[in-house]
This record gives structure tokens, sequence and C-alpha cells, in this order.
């Protein structure tokens, strides 16, 4: 969602903050319900919450947080039916009790898509409240829906909703993708190429040059995810790339916000942790950077808490609401950013400077060589139409240009020894790849040697079952010759068994 300016009293309150630090926010009026799997978005300069899920129970208020004084607030929608306006009712009567929903600034109105609820219809509706009169509604979408589910991503591409995954009501996981146009309010399915993410909700998605959608984390039934996955819009084809940068760990219910060219990662877990490091996805680099981390049990350090951007007096903050650790919270965190310039020498950020170019460099050429071409200055501020300067105004600009010259030395000698080490470090790899190439072919050897030691073992190993075989049917041979020779032993003892039966008849009839 995008930033929202924000200027207030409690401006110098904010200014005072450090960078990269999560801060809470002194509330000076009552806080709303804790609660985690809200929705969260900024309009009008402040911070709108509906829905949500408290012990089991779905929410349905909308819970307004002014940054410009502190305070907490609820508003009651007005009904609009038919293109008529209804008096005020409780939010309850307005917009259905919600969790794991979204919901995204659009124009002057918030639009507010369906997730789980008691009563949810079977494809997804789009409710809206218009910022301006507090007037809620439904919008007339009609095409190829997608159907009502919970723990999805919705992401603001140009003038298009891009609708990724999710779980529905039967508790199926879901890949799909739907885009809603939010000028002619038509819904398509949008088929993809390539492998793309396995199903999974509690997600985050962002989008990055207005062409690709990034998809990072979430979970299934079982398994939590850390992969990164990549949409092309226009050819939509599913990439998943090589991340550089510091480990990231497996979660889901965590926040995401892309400010300039970083997406933010706030919070999530995995059901048994909550994850403690605020990311930064360089996203043209596609390179992760841990900001800060925070203790365990912080109330950041939860699953299903919502993070928005917000301009305050010109500077950019992160803002995060709710989320569950083993406890509900409801207590507004910031953090101030560091601005992207605040390295660049003043030379680059001086609108002076930059109105002024043509005698800048003239004037840098005289500091460097400490000679002043009067004639040329004067005809460089000929040339912008304006007045000779006084000796004065030039000594000024001269001594601010020195200092941003001297400056800019400082920053080129830090670039100068900054590319010595690389070449240090790329030296030290280089020889560290030739050493390991070295073992590589050593090994490599050592691996063909043993190969034919193998083929070798194999043969023997062949002969020798051979052998065995043939020793088989010798051993096979000498237990039948050893039956035969306890048969022929057999007959014999009958044999001669017999004789002797016979002797001793005759014997007895000649006696």
């Amino acid at each position: 969602m995008g930033t929202e300016e924000i200027k207030g009293e409690v401006g110098d309150w904010f200014s005072q903050l450090a960078y990269e630090q999560w801060v809470p926010i002194p509330v000076s009026s009552t806080r709303p319900s804790a609660r985690y799997k809200h929705a969260a978005a900024i309009g009008d300069d402040k911070l709108y919450i509906f829905g949500g899920s408290r012990n089991g129970r779905y929410l349905s208020d909308i819970q307004v947080f002014d940054f410009g004084s502190f305070v907490w607030s609820s508003i009651k929608p007005k009904i609009e039916l038919n293109g008529h306006r209804v008096e005020e009712a409780g939010s309850q009567d307005a917009l259905p009790a919600t969790s794991d929903h979204s919901m995204v600034k659009w124009e002057n109105k918030l639009l507010l898509l369906s997730g789980h609820s008691k009563n949810s219809s079977d494809s997804m509706i789009v409710h809206f409240i218009d910022l301006q009169t507090q007037q809620c509604g439904i919008l007339e979408t009609s095409g190829n829906s997608p159907s009502t589910r919970g723990g999805y991503s919705a992401t603001i591409v140009g003038s298009r909703l891009v609708i990724f995954g999710g779980e529905d009501r039967s508790r199926k996981l879901l890949n799909d993708i739907h885009t809603l146009n939010l000028e002619t309010l038509i819904w398509e399915l949008v088929e993809s190429l390539q492998t793309p993410p396995a199903p999974r909700f509690d997600h985050t998605a962002a989008v990055n040059a207005g062409r690709y959608l990034l998809v990072f984390g979430g979970c299934s039934h079982s398994i939590f995810f850390n992969d990164f996955h990549v949409l092309d819009l226009q050819t939509m084809e599913w990439t998943q790339p090589e991340i550089q940068g510091d480990l990231v760990t497996p979660r889901a219910g965590h926040a995401g916000v892309t400010i300039d060219e970083n997406w933010y990662i706030v919070g999530g877990g995995d059901n048994k942790n909550g994850c403690l490091e605020t990311l930064a996805l360089n996203m043209p680099k596609l390179s992760w950077s841990t900001l800060t981390s925070v203790k365990e049990r912080h109330p950041l350090a939860s699953e299903g808490l919502r993070v928005c951007s917000a301009l305050i007096n010109g500077e950019k903050y992160l803002a995060a609401f709710g989320g569950y650790n083993g406890k509900y919270t409801n207590e507004v965190f910031v953090m101030r950013l560091k601005p992207r310039d605040t390295l660049r020498p003043k030379i680059y950020q001086s609108p002076a400077a930059a109105a002024a170019a043509a005698s800048v460099t003239a004037a840098y050429a005289w500091s460097k060589s400490e000679k002043l071409d009067a004639s040329r200055l004067e005809a460089n501020w000929r040339e912008q139409g304006k007045k000779k300067p006084s000796e004065e105004d030039l000594t000024i600009e001269i001594d601010t240009i020195k200092e941003d010259k001297k400056i800019l030395e400082v920053s080129l000698a830090d670039v100068r020894a900054e590319n010595s080490r690389l070449r240090e470090k790329i030296d030290e790899v280089n020889s560290t790849h030739a050493d390991l190439s070295k073992e590589l072919h050593s090994v490599q050897g050592q691996l063909v040697t043993e190969r034919s030691r193998c083929f070798k073992l194999e043969a023997q190993i062949a002969e020798l079952q051979k052998a065995l075989e043939s020793l088989e049917s010798i051993e096979n041979e000498v237990q039948l010759l050893r039956r035969q020779k306890s048969v022929l032993e057999q007959e014999i003892e009958m044999n001669d068994a017999a004789q002797k039966q016979g002797s001793g008849v005759w014997r007895w009839i000649a006696g």
C-alpha cells in the first residue's frame, strides 16, 4: 500500500527516534481490542484497522489511529444499498466479521476483500469504505472471481489487483492467480507458465518495477516455507531466482510492505517460535539484509500482525499493529527509516547548486587550480539570465564548493580503499580457487585409480563366483556318491545277514 504523508504537532516526537529501531507509540486514548489476522491500510493520514480474530471469535469493528494526535477512534460506516444511503449503523451490520482478509487503498476508498467468516459466500466479495463520506457498500464485480479464502496475498499493480494463493473454506490450499481490473471491476483467472510456488497461505507478496510479483514464505498444513518466487506479469512465467545476503528462516503469518527499492518483512513464525528480525530485501539486487532484531516474546515477534508505511514530516516510517505469539497485542509500533541520500554530499542535495550548475562547474575548476576565470563565471550567470553575483556571494559559494570537494575527496578515498579491499578479497578467492582446482585434480586422479582397482576387484569377484559355482556342483556329486555308497553298504549288510541265516539252517539239518 502507498506511503501517506502525515504532519502533526507530535512530529517532534518522531524526529527524536533512532533510525531502524522499533518503538511503541504512547497512545493517549483507549486502545482497540488486541487481535491478529486483521487488515490494515493507511488513508487520509490515519491507520485503519478492520476485523481480525481473537480467541476464535471474528471481529467486525473499524478502528482508526491518528498519527497526528496519538488517538484511537472507531467509525460506524453508512450503508449503501442499491445506490441509496442508509443511516449510520454498527459496523457489525455494515461489514461482516472477518479474519485473514485483505484491505488496500484505491483512490479515495478502502477496498476490503473477504476472508474467513461464519457466513461467507462461495466467491470473494469486495466491500468498500469511502474515506470522505464514510459510506460503505459492495462493489459489483463480474467475471471469473476467486473462491472465498483466507491467508491470500492481495497486491495492487497499476490498476489491477492481483490475488495469489490462500486457503479456502474446506482448508484446501491454493496457488492460483486471479486479477481484478479496478477500473472495469472484472475478475480474471490467470494461467501461468513454468513451475508455480507450492500451494500455501499466510505468505507475503509485493510488486517490483510494476511488472514482477514477488512471493515469499507462507506455509502448508505441515511445512513452513522460506522460498522466494517471482512471477513476470507480462509473460506470466514463474521463476525462482537465487537470493543473496542474509540467511532467512522459514516463516508464515509475517507482514510486508515496499518502500522505494526495499521490501520490508516483519514478524511471522512457525507455530513454535516467532521471528525476531526485521528484514529488508533490496528488490533490484535480490539481496536480504537484517535491519534490527527484537527480543523473544516481543509483540513484533508474532504471527498475524500487519505493517504499513507512513510519511511523517517528510520522513518514512514503518507502522505495525497487532499479532499473536501466545498473547494478543494491540500496540502501535513505528520504525524510523534511514533516508536514502544520507551518504550523498550536499552538493547533490542543494537545489541552488543544481540551478547554478554552470557556475558550480567553473568554480570547482578554480578551486582545483586555485585560479578564477571571472569572465567565464560572469558568462555562465548571463546565460542563466541572472545578475552578476557580488564578490561576497561568490566567495561564499566557492567556500561551499570547496567543502563539497573535500567531502567528495573523502568519499573517493573511501571508495578506493573499498576497491582495494575488494581486490584483495578477489585475489584471495582466486588463490583459494586455484588451490581447490589442484585438490580437485588430485582427487580426480585418486578417483581414476580407485575405479581401476574396483574393476580389478569386480573381475576377481566374478572368477570367485565361478569357482564357487563349480564347487557347488562338485559338492552335489560328492553327496550323490555318498548316498550311493550308503545304499551299497546297506545291500552288503543285508546279503551278509542272509548268508549267515542260510548256513545256520543247513547245520541244523545236518546235525
